[in-house]
């Protein structure tokens, strides 16, 4: 993942998405007075293009959730030279019509309603494919909803030429070409008309941290240690989602040893990682005090990542597009921010499958600047499994029937997240 923000990057259900040097900054905003027949409100807000001659990305904010259809997908206009892309957002409204100027890929683009829809229309430079579309909701400081499209120069790939998988020694065709002599025809016609064996689908990659560990051992509880609570946990839930077959799992320990926060961060990035759970105990002076909390990054830890990036830290090692220091702030803002509102799709989750499995801190989801958050492009959250100090907790911790309850609850989230990421793509 190191390399994912090349320009702007970022995951959704696994695919990363770059815009090259040279890209330019945002463009193309526009402001929705609702003024049509008396209307005080619209159900699109706003239209944001930002990207290049070669990847260029179109938000359209809305009051309320639709689903989009594709209507047209870059088929040429009569009497123009360019391309249009048509989709449609069922069920949204439009205050009049609303049309402006372009950017990147998107000569101009306007958005009108039609047959109980909003129509959007894209004018494009030169031929190009919607390579992917998706609804965001509300969240992280958002408060619309933004469906996002993904205009690119590049065709799409099918299934056979990413998942095919390379063969282990040269074809009998090859063999052929370099020894005639040595080929049997009938080897190489059946060579030739047999189908390619279907891939195996990508599995999501999941990074589990168990917090502390070696000469740091954490919050101590009556009976327990938080590195060796965690190191438990997180083995459990390896060990659950690895069963499934749905998952790539990889810790970032799996012994008691001591790794720096800044390589935990670096061991989720290299592993292209999808998904980033770092476990913990919680600890506190009052002993009646227990339940689950979930953390995700705060604005001053985006901030504190930000200044990571551009002072160059090693640890995070981001590539960005060009000298133009301003586009590349807003890229990585862009990238971010995306991180940022996934990472909180996943706790809310998360929280909603752990209510059943054991008792939950009042106001659960937090936000915080914690070292293993900042991974710009990788969806983060840190999980205090409960109070160590508390006995409860501190047996269900410790307790492998329990902990197994527990992560199952986990399990079951990182579940319904991809779920709920493979819903959005098809859309």
């Amino acid at each position: 993942m190191g390399s994912v923000l090349t320009g702007f990057g970022h995951l959704l259900a696994g695919r990363r998405i770059r815009f090259t040097a040279g890209a330019t900054a945002l463009a193309g905003v526009a402001a929705v007075a609702a003024v049509s027949h008396g209307q005080t409100s619209a159900g699109v807000l706003k239209v944001r293009l930002g990207g290049d001659s070669h990847q260029t990305r179109i938000v359209v904010e809305l009051d309320k959730p639709t689903r989009g259809t594709l209507i047209t997908d870059a088929r040429p206009v009569k009497g123009d030279t360019a391309r249009q892309v048509v989709l449609a957002l069922a069920h949204v409204d439009v205050a009049g019509d609303m049309q402006g100027a372009g950017a990147g890929l998107v000569k101009s683009w306007s958005v009108n309603e039609s047959g109980g829809a909003a129509q959007v229309r894209l004018s494009l430079t030169q031929a190009a494919v919607v390579r992917r579309r998706f609804l965001l909701p509300p969240g992280d400081g958002v408060t619309v909803y933004r469906y996002v499209i993904d205009v690119s120069t590049d065709p799409p790939q099918t299934s056979a030429t990413v998942q095919a998988p390379m063969p282990t020694k040269p074809p009998v065709l090859t063999q052929a070409l370099v020894n005639p002599a040595k080929a049997a025809p009938k080897l190489i016609r059946a060579r030739i008309v047999a189908p390619q064996p279907a891939a195996e689908p990508a599995l999501k990659v999941v990074v589990i941290d168990a917090g502390h560990g070696g000469k740091d051992p954490g919050a101590a509880g009556e009976n327990a240690h938080e590195k060796d609570i965690t190191l438990a946990a997180a083995r459990t839930l390896r060990d659950e989602l690895v069963e499934t077959g749905r998952y790539k799992v990889v810790l970032t320990r799996d012994t008691d040893e001591y790794i720096p926060l800044e390589t935990r961060v670096r061991i989720a990035r290299r592993a292209n990682a999808d998904l980033f759970i770092s476990l913990h105990a919680d600890s506190g002076s009052d002993a009646n005090v227990r339940g689950a909390t979930v953390y995700t990054l705060s604005e001053k830890g985006a901030d504190r990542a930000d200044r990571q990036v551009f002072e160059k830290a090693n640890w995070i090692n981001v590539d960005l597009p060009g000298p133009d220091e301003q586009v590349n702030r807003i890229l990585l803002d862009l990238t971010q921010r995306q991180t940022r509102n996934r990472s909180s799709i996943f706790a809310e989750t998360l929280l909603d499958h752990l209510a059943d499995k054991t008792e939950l801190l009042r106001r659960s989801h937090r936000d915080a600047g914690f070292m293993v958050l900042l991974a710009p492009d990788v969806p983060a959250v840190l999980m205090e499994m409960g109070f160590i100090t508390n006995p409860d907790d501190e047996h269900e911790l410790t307790n492998g029937p329990d902990r197994r309850r527990l992560m199952d609850g986990v399990a079951s989230a990182i579940d319904a997240y991809f779920a709920h990421d493979s819903k959005l793509a098809a859309e």
